[in-house]
Parts: C-alpha cells; sequence; structure tokens
C-alpha cells in the first residue's frame, strides 16, 4: 500500500504539471485562431465587395442599355405624332366642305316628307271610316245569325229537359207511395228511449250498490290489514324475545336463570339479589356450578318487615338458599333501617333494585342488571304470547267479514256490468231506432222536396221555352232586313291599294331624310373626334420630346458611374493579394500552437493515465486490506456469539462444553447431523406445548362484557325494529284516511262541476287495481247528456277537454290557490 501510494502521488505531480502548463498553450492556440478568422472574414468582404462592384458595373451597362431604347421609341412615337396631326387636318378640311351644302338639302326634303304625310293622313282616314261602317254591319249580320243559332240550341235543350223533369216526377211520385214509415219509426225510438232509460236507472243503481259495497269492503280491508300488522308486530317481537331468550339446544350447561320464574314487577329484585350468579348452570359438570345443598332446619328467620324472595320467585331447588335468605322490602329506608339486623349470608333487596348486604356492602338502584333484564324479558314473552292467541282469533273473524264483503262486492260488480251491458244494449238499441227513424224522415222531406222542386222547374222550362221561341223569330226578321255588302267591300280595298301606295313613297321619304340626317350629325361627331385626337397627338410630342430630355440626362449619369466603377476591380485584387500572404503567416501561427497544443495534452492524457492505473491498484489493495479486516472482526463477532449462546443455554465457556455434556475429550463426537436433528426433535416438542397464556382470565372478563353489550344493542334494536314498524303502520293508516278523504271531495268538486260545464249528465273518479288506496290507480267515470256512462278515453276531443277541465277546478276547489294561470287547457290529455 505505501508503495502505491508514493507511485500515485508521484503520478499525481505530473499530471498537475501537465494541466498547469495547457491553459497557456490553449490561449496561444484561440489567439492564433481568432486572427485567422478574422483575415478569413475580411478575405470574404472583398470577395463580396468585387462581387458587388461587377454586379453594379452590370447594372449600369443594361441600364444605358435601355435608356438607348427608350430614346429610339421615343424618336419613333414623335414621328408618329407628326404624321397623325398632318392627316387629321386633312380630313378636317374635307368634312368642312362637305357640311357647307348639308342645310339646304334637308329643308327641301323635309317639305317633300311633309306633303306625303298629309297625303297618307287623308287616304288612311277614309279607309278606317269605310272598313268601320263594313265591320258594323258584318258583325251584325255575324252576331245575329249566331244568336239565332245559340236559341236554337237553347231550345231543344229545354225541350229535352221538360221531358226529364216529367219523367222523374212520374217515377218519384210512383215510388213515394203512402206506407206511413216515418210514423213508425217515431214510435220505435220512442220505445227504444224509454227502454234506455230504464236501463240507466237499473245501472245507477247497480253502480251505487257497488260503491256502498266497495266502501265497506276498504273498510273490512283496513281493519283485517290493521290487526293482521298488529299480530305480525307481536309475532315478530316474540320471535325476537323467543331467539334471545329461549335456550339453545347446543348449549351444554344452560343458565339457571332460563329456568326462573318472577312475578312481574320483581325481575329488577332477583337480578339485584342474584346478580350474574343466575347465569351459572345447575349442573355440577360444568366448572361453575350451583350445587343442591338442603335446607336449613331451621332456617334463619329474615328480619321483621321482611319477605322472603321465594314469595315471588319460582326456580329449581337449588336457589333455595339463597332465595329464602334474601328479603325483600317496601322501600329504601326500610332496607337501610333493617341492614344492621342482618344474619351472615342474609341480604335485603327492594323492587327498584336495591340491595343491602350483610357484611355491608350496599348498592342503589341506578341501572337494572343483565339477569333483571332477561327476567323481564320472558315476562314480556309471556304476556305477548298470550296477546298473539287473542289477537289470532280476532283476525280471523276480521278476515272472514272481509271475504265476505270481497264476495259481496265482486257479485255486486257482475251485476254492475251486466246492467252496464244491458244499459249499452239499449243505448245501441235507441241509437239505431233514432238514426232509422232520422233516415225515414229524411227520406220523406227529400221526396216531397224534390217533387216540389221538379214541379218549379216543369214550369220555368215551359216559360223558358216560349220566351226563346220569340226571341228567335226576332232574330231572323232583323237578319233578312241587313243589306248586301259586296260593293262596300269591293270600294273598300280600292282605297286600301292607294292607301298602301301612298304610304310607300312616304317612307322612302322618310329613308332621305334620316339618311341626310344621320351623315350631318356623323360630320359633326367626326369633326369634334378631329380636334380631340389634334389635342391628343398635341401633347404626346410635348411629353415626347421631355422623355427625350430626361433620357438624355440619365445616360450621361450612367456612363459617369461605369467609368467610376472600372478602377474598382484593381484595387479589389491588390487588397486580396495582401490578405491572402497574412492569411498564409496566420495559419502556420496557427498550426505550431496547435501542434505544442497537443502535445501538452498528450503528456496530460498519458499523466491522467498514470494516476487513474495507480489509484486502481490503491484501491484494490485497499479493499483487499478492509475485506481481511472485516473477516477477522466477523470471526471475533461470531466466537462471541457462540460464548454468549453457550453460557446463555448451558451456563458455561466453551471450553467447558464437553465437560458439561460429560463428553470424553479424548473420544470422537457424534456426527453433527445426529445431533442437529435430535436437537430439532427437542425444540419441535418444546413449540407443540404451546405458550402459558397468562392473560387468558382478564380476556374471558372483556369477552363477557362485549357479548353483554352485544345483547344490550340487540335488545335495543328490537325495540327500535318494532317502534319503526308501529310507525309505518300507522303513517299508512293516516295515509289512507286523508287519501279517501280528499279523493271524496274532489270526487264531489269534480261531479258539480262537470254537471255545469256539460248542462247535464254525470262523471265520477273510481280507484282501481288494488286493494289498498295507497297502491290503487285512477279512473274517471263520465257520462255526457246523452251517453252511456264510460271511461275518459272514450269520449271525444272535446268532451274529454272538458272532463280534464272539471277536474282540474274539482283539485283547486279542495286545495285553493290565490292565483291559477292555465294555458293549453287540453295538454292534461296528453300522454
Amino acid at each position: 500500500v505505501a508503495e502505491l501510494t508514493g507511485r500515485a502521488a508521484a503520478a499525481s505531480t505530473g499530471q498537475a504539471e501537465a494541466a498547469a502548463a495547457l491553459p497557456a498553450l490553449r490561449e496561444t492556440e484561440a489567439a492564433a485562431a481568432a486572427a485567422l478568422q478574422r483575415l478569413v472574414a475580411d478575405r470574404g468582404i472583398l470577395e463580396r465587395e468585387d462581387a458587388r462592384v461587377a454586379e453594379a458595373r452590370q447594372r449600369a451597362g443594361q441600364r444605358l442599355a435601355q435608356i438607348d431604347g427608350d430614346r429610339e421609341r421615343a424618336r419613333r412615337l414623335a414621328e408618329d405624332a407628326a404624321a397623325a396631326q398632318a392627316r387629321l387636318a386633312d380630313e378636317h378640311r374635307t368634312l368642312k366642305a362637305a357640311a357647307a351644302d348639308e342645310t339646304e338639302a334637308l329643308a327641301r326634303a323635309g317639305a317633300r316628307l311633309e306633303e306625303a304625310r298629309a297625303s297618307v293622313t287623308e287616304i288612311e282616314t277614309a279607309v278606317g271610316d269605310k272598313a268601320t261602317a263594313v265591320a258594323a254591319q258584318e258583325a251584325r249580320a255575324g252576331a245575329l245569325e249566331r244568336r239565332a243559332e245559340e236559341l236554337k240550341q237553347r231550345l231543344e235543350r229545354l225541350r229535352a229537359q221538360a221531358a226529364e223533369v216529367r219523367r222523374q216526377h212520374a217515377a218519384l211520385a210512383a215510388e213515394r207511395g203512402d206506407d206511413g214509415a216515418p210514423a213508425v219509426s217515431e214510435a220505435e225510438a220512442r220505445q227504444s228511449e224509454e227502454a234506455l232509460q230504464r236501463r240507466k236507472g237499473e245501472a245507477e243503481t247497480a253502480a251505487d250498490l257497488l260503491t256502498h259495497l266497495r266502501e265497506a269492503e276498504t273498510a273490512a280491508r283496513e281493519a283485517w290489514r290493521e290487526v293482521e300488522a298488529g299480530r305480525g308486530r307481536l309475532e315478530a317481537e316474540i320471535s325476537a324475545l323467543a331467539a334471545m331468550l329461549e335456550p339453545n339446544e347446543g348449549d351444554l350447561w344452560p343458565s339457571v336463570v332460563d329456568s326462573v320464574e318472577a312475578k312481574p314487577g320483581f325481575e329488577t329484585a332477583l337480578g339485584a339479589a342474584l346478580g350474574d350468579d343466575l347465569n351459572a348452570p345447575a349442573d355440577d359438570g360444568a366448572p361453575v356450578h350451583w350445587l343442591r345443598l338442603d335446607r336449613y332446619d331451621p332456617a334463619p328467620a329474615l328480619p321483621d318487615g321482611a319477605r322472603p324472595l321465594a314469595d315471588f320467585v319460582r326456580g329449581p331447588d337449588v336457589l333455595e338458599r339463597r332465595l329464602s335468605q334474601t328479603g325483600v322490602v317496601p322501600d329504601e329506608a326500610t332496607g337501610a333501617r333493617l341492614q344492621a339486623r342482618l344474619l351472615p349470608g342474609q341480604r335485603l333487596v327492594t323492587r327498584e333494585g336495591a340491595l343491602w348486604r350483610w357484611d355491608g356492602y350496599t348498592a342503589r338502584p341506578d341501572a337494572p342488571t343483565g339477569a333483571a333484564m332477561r327476567l323481564g324479558q320472558r315476562n314480556r314473552l309471556a304476556e305477548l304470547r298470550g296477546r298473539v292467541e287473542a289477537t289470532a282469533a280476532e283476525c280471523d273473524g276480521l278476515r272472514r267479514e272481509f271475504e265476505a264483503a270481497r264476495g259481496g262486492a265482486e257479485e255486486a260488480g257482475q251485476a254492475d256490468r251486466a246492467a252496464r251491458e244491458a244499459q249499452a244494449a239499449a243505448y245501441a238499441a235507441a241509437k239505431e231506432a233514432r238514426e232509422t227513424h232520422v233516415r225515414r224522415a229524411q227520406a220523406e222531406a227529400a221526396a216531397v222536396s224534390r217533387l216540389a222542386a221538379l214541379e218549379e222547374a216543369r214550369e220555368r222550362l215551359r216559360g223558358e221555352a216560349a220566351e226563346c221561341d220569340a226571341a228567335l223569330a226576332q232574330a231572323r226578321a232583323d237578319r233578312a232586313t241587313l243589306q248586301d255588302l259586296s260593293a262596300a267591300r269591293i270600294e273598300m280595298e280600292a282605297l286600301r291599294a292607294e292607301a298602301a301606295q301612298r304610304r310607300a313613297a312616304f317612307a322612302e321619304l322618310q329613308a332621305e331624310v334620316a339618311h341626310l340626317r344621320r351623315q350631318s350629325e356623323t360630320r359633326r361627331e367626326r369633326l369634334s373626334a378631329i380636334d380631340a385626337e389634334n389635342a391628343t397627338w398635341t401633347r404626346r410630342s410635348e411629353d415626347t420630346g421631355q422623355h427625350l430630355a430626361e433620357l438624355d440626362r440619365r445616360r450621361e449619369e450612367a456612363n459617369a458611374e461605369i467609368e467610376a466603377l472600372a478602377t474598382r476591380p484593381d484595387e479589389i485584387a491588390r487588397r486580396r493579394e495582401a490578405l491572402a500572404e497574412q492569411i498564409e503567416g496566420a495559419e502556420a501561427r496557427r498550426n505550431e500552437a496547435g501542434d505544442t497544443l497537443a502535445v501538452g495534452e498528450t503528456r496530460l492524457a498519458d499523466a491522467d493515465r498514470t494516476l487513474k492505473g495507480a489509484e486502481q491498484q490503491l484501491g484494490a489493495v485497499r479493499e483487499d486490506r478492509v475485506r481481511a479486516e472485516a473477516e477477522v472482526t466477523q470471526a471475533d463477532q461470531g466466537l462471541q456469539q457462540v460464548r454468549e449462546r453457550a453460557h446463555e443455554r448451558l451456563g458455561c465457556a466453551p471450553d467447558r462444553l464437553l465437560e458439561a455434556a460429560e463428553v470424553d475429550p479424548g473420544q470422537d463426537l457424534p456426527p453433527e447431523d445426529e445431533v442437529e436433528a435430535k436437537l430439532a426433535r427437542l425444540l419441535r416438542e418444546r413449540e407443540n406445548m404451546g405458550p402459558v397464556n397468562l392473560l387468558a382470565e382478564q380476556e374471558a372478563q372483556e369477552i363477557d362484557e362485549q357479548i353483554a353489550a352485544l345483547q344490550s344493542e340487540r335488545a335495543d334494536l328490537v325495540s327500535a325494529i318494532a317502534r319503526l314498524r308501529q310507525g309505518i303502520t300507522s303513517l299508512n293508516r293516516e295515509g289512507r284516511e286523508r287519501l279517501l278523504a280528499a279523493f271524496k271531495e274532489v270526487d264531489k268538486h269534480f261531479s258539480t262541476l262537470f254537471v255545469r260545464l256539460f248542462g247535464g249528465g254525470r262523471a265520477h273518479l273510481k280507484l282501481t287495481e288494488a286493494e289498498d288506496p295507497l297502491d290503487a290507480g285512477l279512473e274517471i267515470m263520465a257520462s255526457p247528456p246523452g251517453k252511456r256512462l264510460q271511461v275518459l278515453s272514450l269520449l271525444s276531443g272535446g268532451e274529454q277537454a272538458l272532463t280534464a277541465l272539471a277536474l282540474l277546478f274539482a283539485v283547486f276547489l279542495t286545495n285553493p290557490a290565490p292565483i291559477c294561470v292555465l294555458d293549453e287547457v287540453d295538454a292534461a290529455l296528453d300522454d
């Protein structure tokens, strides 16, 4: 370790020296690299400047060429402007000469046009008058001919209609006859209505009887269910108490408290006198038990004023001595006064649970003991069983009454259904009779009306036929008086031919005048256009001159810029050569510094490797030394543990183990596996014996306390369940009463409002589909005037809306509100 430590120190010194020299070398190399980088950047700047100069010279040459092209275009544009101005001047002189004679020509053409227009108007007036006269005569003749034809056709139709009316009149008179059918159907309808009223009365009587019997059935069901619910509560309480109090068949040693009976009111006194001793069995096989002993002969007398507890409690013989030597006093003052007179083993108790013992032990009646509660629960169980027997008999009687009421209600229901069916049949018969009567009466009235109409039509057709004959004769006479129109038509055609010639001459003159006017207008427009074009070419010529001057100025500027840029490439080339020489020197210096830095880094890396190798060897040697020291320490600890275990188990040092085991030191030791197997067997046998539980008595006492607490909680739960069931029954009973009361009041208002809205009829509400009103459904029965009693869904839409409105206001009358807003009243009929 010392040798390796020296080598590591030497390597560390070399590494430190190399590391100390390395920063200066790195700074030198960085400075050389920075100088080289600046020179390279300057060279890049010169190259970019050279490129910009070349680009500027190229742009100047392009601009000069563009200026030359623009000067050539401007020159050609000036020549075009001069030629256009000369051409426009010639055209302007020609148009002025042509416009000099246009006024006189237009005046002559206008005079001839007016003469032709007057001539055309005159001939057209003559043609129109002649055509109007001819057309009037032709229209008169055509109208008379059409009138005559129409009258002839109408006369034929009237004659045919008159024949048809005579035929229908004869057929209807023969068909009608006089059989008295309307009177017979009216009598039948009256008889059907009377039968329907009788059936309605019978149905109402059956419905009232059914309602009365249903109410009686509901009352009997309520009484039976109430008694049955009370009986169920009693049986539940009996079951709970019996499960808690009656001894289990699996109990090996039942407690003596299960065979003790105390008079009501003395359970607390018995519990205070015996306490937890009542939980002990009477079987002498139990670890703790009551042993039967002979009675005292003679028995020690109790103090005056105290009665033996045996007079109020019956129990097994094993409790004879304890009960005979326990006295019952009327109050605490008597017990306190008599305590000093008690003999050994005697004690006094009150019915409230106060206790005075002969040895001075005194207990106040703060709370009943578990035994007292158990005895009270046993007495409660006996009382409940007696009450259940009486309730069962009452329940059977009420059940029979309910079944009888239900049977009567079912019979009444059958009678009600039969009455409703008979009413429905009577209603159908009455309806059919009414419809038959109505049909016959309507047929009779229609026949009479039809005969009268046919008679009236026959007279009307006779008069119209006569009027038509007279009109036809007059039309024929007027047509004969009209003159012949052939000469008038020939004269009108000649006038039309002359009018056509005059209109053609007038059209030619109109075309000539229009042509002259268009030529004049065209010349004026062209002269204006020539003036505008001349002004435009003048402006263009002026603009071209200015543009040529501007181009000459720009051309001189471009030539000056080209001459200035011509010397820049030579200057840039000289600066580039100087930078190249500087860059070569900088690269040489940077390479030299880089080589020196590489040598220093190599020396530093060699020193680092030498130091790491020395440190690794030193670390390995140190780990070996630490591992060896740990093994020595572990061996010492193991040896010490062996000494401690030997001293703990055998009470001697290891060098005396053979002596303690009575083994000759010179004798061979037994095999190790046999010794380990024997030791494991002995340890297993000791474990099978199990540990000693020193807290068993305390744990048993805690478990007894938990059992007592659970039993008390169970009793509270049983009592709470009984109270809860009683509350549920009371709430259901009150709910049924309030529901039935509200139902009757709403039904009364509903019936009254229905009669007011419909002006008659009757309606009521009915509970359906359940024996219990709380689970029943609601059916609305309504009978508008003239209809039978039926459910709401069978009524028409309007009747349903009025019935629903009556039910809404019936609810409001039952429970009035300060404001009632109705919107979409028939929404109550939605699903």
